[in-house]
């Protein structure tokens, strides 16, 4: 075959091609004979094409189609033929021709695959899908697979478009060093020994906080950057040690505009790559609110079953679990008091929900501190059953009324003297049912919420200390500026968390630009003058020189694309992930390196 460079890929050949003479380069997706003829699907990234080595083929096409497996790299030279009605293949693209062979050369064979490329399903229809660790082995065969195919080329297509919208908004792509000084930004940093300073580091960045907050100083007042990021900390589904981030700051702004900005970026990213329409301004809730309401600051929004205030029950009998919840209000919230009793009123399931799954639901509530679950069920003929109902008989009518319950329903009930734990275990109760009755709302499946009003301070029980819920350069908003060291536990932040389907997609802030402010703020969260000047000095320098009013968000890149593709691990859009020991299996990351590296690096390593 004398000219093998394709002329067309495997995903374009139409009915409008036929009788023309193609070249088409890709791997052998699968093969089978029929009455003499031999049916090759030849695929590449932009799709497959079905080949076919008729009797009228050359000895020497026959020969070489009788020798090729699977995942044989491969070219075909043929023309187009119009396939016959009834074998035209309405789910393939190509799926109305075939290629007739006239050539067919083999650039490489294929040892046996350790995992089919093919969709392997099993007879319930369920996608069989190698275990993970075999999958980042061979993950350049892993990649092969259509929806990881899918997947990376939707990642591509986002990134373009981010870029897209942010240049058009006026923003400047600005990249910030890789190699920094280490700063504490709440995880363990990876260090990076210095081989011509001996015994010291630089740090691999946690984000480009410090120098995008130094770009606006520098008069750049719209940055952004596709960057790299890393924390040494366990990793989880939607975690790795390196990490993608969209980052954005901008000067001379607020609130307000960063927000709305966001949400342009993203109704334009939705646009452009899948066609979906996003509303014309996201859901905004009170970080207070959304503790309440939903029990969590990173809300579902895609299904209802808010959580209640059920306070008014420890009135209505002696069950002294409920009067400890009620009587210790938790937290102070907003300026008042919000109980530790909530409950959450399941429709329609209390005859299919038995004991055991009930059980199930109060084994999730205990992973998030709750003592226990309470629940009883509204019988058909509106009489309580089950679980505490006894402590109620005869309080259904107040009970339902208040609580908005009805025959059938399934009322559940966590109680603790920390309005936080009650909010958060019941929450976790509402996020499992929203999987197991499938709650999703079906016309909402991309459902953003901006979270604002944070608190700005935490209260740390191990330490007896207080430390910012973000991160030290967040502003706290300006009404709370008087009484930031008299009252911290009442500060609110100048910062948001944009939220899609129950994850958190972006963390941003208004940042401090005052440096009398920042003082503050380091001297309440335990940070001496000398300790800040050392971590960061270069920051609290600049902001002598007129530092302008500024702010950012940074939605991460891997997470979004995730969620897009309705996924549970960022793993499954990016190329070459760790896996949840931050191990890479297919080029064995982090190895050992020979001594006289080390020795180069002034580093000695201890037996572990």
């Amino acid at each position: 075959m004398e000219h093998t460079k394709r002329t067309v890929t495997c995903g374009e050949l139409c009915k409008r091609d036929v009788g023309k003479s193609v070249v088409l380069n890709g791997w052998v997706h699968r093969t089978r004979e029929l009455g003499g003829l031999t049916f090759l699907l030849v695929r590449d990234r932009y799709g497959i094409t079905q080949v076919v080595v008729s009797d009228a083929a050359s000895a020497d096409v026959k020969q070489t189609a009788s020798r090729l497996k699977s995942e044989y790299c491969i070219a075909v030279r043929g023309v187009v033929c119009a396939r016959q009605d009834k074998d035209v293949n309405k789910d393939m693209a190509t799926g109305e021709i075939e290629v007739a062979a006239d050539e067919l050369l083999i650039f490489t064979t294929s040892e046996p695959l350790p995992f089919a490329i093919d969709e392997v399903r099993q007879k319930d229809g369920t996608l069989v899908i190698p275990n993970e660790d075999l999958r980042l082995t061979y993950r350049y065969l892993d990649l092969r697979r259509a929806p990881m195919q899918h997947h990376i080329m939707l990642r591509s297509q986002v990134t373009f478009a981010v870029r897209e919208y942010l240049t058009q908004q006026g923003f400047l792509e600005i990249e910030t060093p890789t190699f920094i000084k280490s700063t504490p930004e709440g995880a363990r940093d990876y260090l990076v020994p210095s081989r011509v300073h001996a015994g010291k580091f630089y740090s691999l960045p946690q984000s480009p906080q410090l120098y995008k907050q130094l770009l606006m100083v520098s008069g750049f007042d719209k940055y952004f950057q596709i960057a790299r990021c890393y924390r040494d900390e366990d990793a989880r589904g939607d975690r790795q040690p390196e990490f993608t981030q969209i980052d954005m700051e901008m000067s001379f702004t607020n609130r307000e505009e960063v927000l709305d900005v966001t949400e342009g970026m993203m109704r334009y990213v939705f646009k452009k790559t899948m066609n979906v329409d996003l509303p014309a301004r996201f859901d905004r809730i009170a970080w207070d609110d959304a503790f309440d309401l939903y029990g969590t600051d990173k809300p579902d929004l895609r299904f209802g079953l808010q959580l209640q205030d059920a306070t008014f029950m420890a009135s209505l009998s002696d069950f002294n679990a409920f009067k400890a919840g009620a009587a210790n209000a938790g937290r102070t919230v907003a300026r008042h008091k919000r109980s530790g009793l909530k409950a959450l009123v399941v429709k329609g399931v209390a005859q299919s929900y038995s004991r055991k799954m009930i059980e199930s639901l109060e084994a999730v509530a205990k992973r998030y501190k709750a003592k226990g679950l309470a629940w009883m069920k509204v019988g058909d003929d509106g009489v309580f059953e089950g679980g505490i109902s006894k402590f109620f008989a005869g309080k259904e009518a107040e009970v339902c009324e208040t609580l908005g319950a009805e025959k059938n329903d399934l009322l559940l009930f966590v109680s603790d003297e920390k309005w936080q734990v009650a909010c958060t275990a019941l929450g976790a109760v509402r996020k499992q049912l929203g999987k197991e009755l499938n709650l999703y709302n079906p016309n909402d499946e991309f459902h953003f919420a901006w979270i604002i009003d944070f608190p700005y301070f935490a209260w740390n029980e191990d330490e007896h200390t207080w430390e910012t819920e973000h991160h030290m350069f967040t502003l706290p908003q300006q009404q709370y500026w008087d009484t930031l060291e008299s009252h911290p536990e009442e500060v609110k932040g100048d910062l948001y968390d944009l939220v899609l389907n129950g994850y958190e997609l972006a963390s941003g802030s208004m940042r401090i630009n005052n440096p009398e402010l920042q003082k503050r703020v380091f001297k309440m969260v335990g940070y001496s003058e000398e300790r800040a000047q050392k971590a960061f000095g270069f920051l609290v320098q600049a902001f002598k020189f007129g530092a302008p009013p500024h702010g950012g968000i940074a939605p991460g890149l891997d997470r979004l694309v995730m969620i897009m593709e309705h996924e549970e691990s960022i793993h499954e859009v990016i190329a070459f992930p760790k896996n949840n020991m931050a191990q890479n299996p297919m080029d064995d990351s982090p190895s050992a390196v020979d001594k006289k590296q080390l020795d180069e690096l002034h580093i000695t390593c201890m037996e572990a």
